[in-house]
């Protein structure tokens, strides 16, 4: 018998909504065909926006959205994506499969789409190939309330009042397709260009996010920190809100990466043992950041991160589309309670991406969508949003048919919402095992439990001829006991427990 004991009167560090982010790049068919289909599209849509995708990403309450990049971001310049759509620029996606970007997907369409969504918007400046000027004056267009020559492009193109910005990328991903600059190099230029990043709505006030590390970089975390704050103030707020990190999961390497659907028990390990890399991550950038800000001020945005394999077979190397299967919600549901348990350095994550790329929540075919069992993942966990985390601990052990791809058996983490409910999300990694579980709530009298869960074999995935293969079931296999409650849970399954 497992133990799972939480101390619900033992609170923690909030778990911010914007852990639960989403990111939506110039990629492939994510923003066109995915999410935009244009006024005068067949497809149902509200203003360009497809009715469906935005009705079932409302479900799982996306609480921000990251756009236009990624490596899109760095060769964005954001007035060719304003004014008729019939004169906006066409361009060549250099970075994605060479095709033509029309710009009839820009600012005001983002914004469009996050007041659809209900979210905060997290817009990506272009720092590699443009301008502080064209910085500065992109966020004057999205926030400033008054008369200047941004304000009235923007009345004139038919947007008076300002929209709200609540975060503010400056640059992406800068030591390699946004410049290939050192550290200290591009530390300079955000310190340059974060400088005419103007708050103009200090009710709103926008968080700037500095291009943080790749991966193990830890260099380029310790030589940016060091050079962004010499010579600068103690308070840091204002000056730097975040610091990136992106980290993606190649089962078989960057070269290869392997095959989305086809894989053997010892793949499916050696994949959930590179999510947990993601831990010693966030560990180690947060030493070095506890180093310039012990007082964990400025929030670690994981604003890249999911599963990468190699594209499906027919489809274009350059649109990154992929499957997603019962490994792809293992590797979600660990990496979710990682972040929850980080929540006090980590203050944001954005899934990579949204739909029909990568890791996806949504794949669409034409006027057909599904949902992927990563999308159930999300739906499970969104009630860790702005709640709190309590404190917690699961026993463990390894598991795995090669010894140096062993993962932990189980993972979890808990938290307490504002109405007092315990949410628990577990995650069983074994393909043979389940794991019958005692949970002890100490100081606490459970009264009522619920649950739901996701589980099935390892290359278990959501098709068009067959949409529910994987999807959220009720699970009645809990109940309550002296202590807290028991049950066990299946093997290859993520489970949420919410108790009253």
């Amino acid at each position: 018998m497992v133990k799972l004991v939480i101390h619900p009167s033992k609170k923690q560090s909030k778990i911010n909504k914007e852990i639960y982010g989403h990111f939506s790049e110039h990629l492939g068919r994510c923003i066109y065909e995915g999410i935009y289909v244009g006024e005068d599209s067949p497809i149902p849509n509200k203003n360009g926006m497809r009715t469906d995708v935005v009705e079932a990403l409302k479900e799982i309450k996306v609480p921000v959205l990251r756009w236009p990049g990624g490596c899109f971001a760095d060769e964005y310049h954001w007035k060719d994506g304003i004014g008729p759509k019939e004169n906006r620029k066409k361009m060549i996606n250099t970075h994605w499969g060479g095709v033509v970007e029309d710009n009839s997907f820009g600012t005001h369409e983002f914004f469009e789409l996050c007041e659809q969504l209900g979210c905060e918007a997290y817009v990506n400046g272009n720092l590699g190939s443009g301008t502080v000027q064209e910085m500065s004056e992109w966020v004057e267009y999205i926030t400033f309330k008054g008369v200047s020559p941004m304000s009235d492009l923007r009345a004139k193109n038919g947007r008076k009042e300002p929209w709200k910005l609540a975060f503010f990328g400056v640059g992406n991903e800068n030591w390699g397709c946004g410049g290939n600059m050192n550290p200290d190099f591009y530390a300079n230029e955000y310190r340059r260009y974060q400088t005419y990043v103007r708050n103009y709505d200090m009710e709103n006030p926008t968080a700037k996010i500095c291009c943080g590390a790749n991966v193990d970089d830890y260099e380029w975390t310790s030589d940016v920190l060091k050079t962004c704050y010499r010579h600068s103030p103690v308070q840091f707020h204002g000056f730097m809100d975040g610091l990136s990190l992106h980290y993606y999961v190649h089962p078989e390497g960057w070269e290869i990466k392997g095959s989305a659907t086809e894989f053997d028990d010892k793949v499916w390990y050696k994949t959930l043992n590179k999510a947990f890399y993601m831990d010693e991550l966030i560990r180690r950038h947060g030493n070095i950041m506890d180093e310039y800000d012990p007082d964990k001020k400025i929030g670690m945005i994981v604003d890249e991160w999911g599963t990468w394999y190699t594209v499906e077979p027919g489809t274009n190397p350059g649109f990154l589309y992929q499957q997603n299967t019962m490994r792809d919600a293992l590797v979600a549901g660990i990496t979710l309670n990682i972040f929850n348990k980080h929540s006090d350095r980590v203050k944001m994550a954005n899934l990579a991406q949204m739909v029909n790329v990568l890791q996806s929540v949504i794949l669409t075919d034409g006027a057909d969508m599904l949902l992927t069992p990563t999308y159930h993942i999300f739906n499970m966990y969104k009630y860790h949003q702005d709640a709190q985390l309590l404190d917690s601990f699961v026993e463990t052990e390894n598991i795995g048919v090669e010894e140096e791809w062993q993962v932990p058996n189980l993972t979890e983490s808990v938290s307490m919402d504002a109405d007092g409910n315990i949410h628990i999300t577990l995650t069983n990694l074994s393909l043979t095992e389940d794991y019958p579980v005692e949970t002890i709530l100490t100081d606490y009298e459970a009264k009522e439990v619920k649950g739901e869960i996701v589980h099935g074999e390892m290359t278990d995935k959501n098709t068009f001829e067959d949409k529910e293969c994987v999807k959220v079931c009720e699970f009645t296999g809990a109940e309550i006991t002296e202590k807290g409650i028991r049950f066990t849970i299946p093997r290859c399954s993520v489970l949420h427990l919410t108790v009253k």
